[in-house]
């Protein structure tokens, strides 16, 4: 009923930028927080910024002076700006989105496919 859709992957060199963008779509009343998680290989996957509907957002440690979340609440997207890249961000991004549907009663929580982020020279 809820699709996340995620764009902008890719390689990159250290010290470069990337953005990544993730919109959702179906039967949505309502999207409430929207985030972004990454796993790198042979690690769990956490949480690396997260907004509200109102706009208040949260970044982990790792990244916060680099990376920009942002959203546009009339599209229903959320954006991540990364700046000054290291290899060690480099990893799946997965974009989740709490969402109330017209059909379910309370909100549940949604996972875009993943967009692959390299950092390599």
């Amino acid at each position: 009923q809820v699709q996340l859709v995620e764009s902008g992957g890719g390689l990159v060199q250290p010290g470069g930028s990337l953005r990544l963008s993730c919109a959702a779509s179906g039967s949505i009343f309502m999207v409430y927080i929207m985030g972004w998680y990454r796993q790198a290989p042979g690690k769990q996957r956490e949480l690396v910024a997260d907004i509200t509907s109102g706009g208040s957002t949260n970044y982990a440690d790792s990244v916060k002076g680099r990376f920009t979340i942002s959203r546009d609440n009339a599209k229903n997207t959320v954006y991540l700006q990364m700046n000054s890249l290291k290899p060690e961000d480099t990893a799946v991004y997965y974009c989740n989105s709490r969402v109330k549907t017209w059909v379910a009663g309370k909100p549940y929580d949604y996972w875009g496919q993943g967009t692959q982020v390299t950092v390599s020279s």
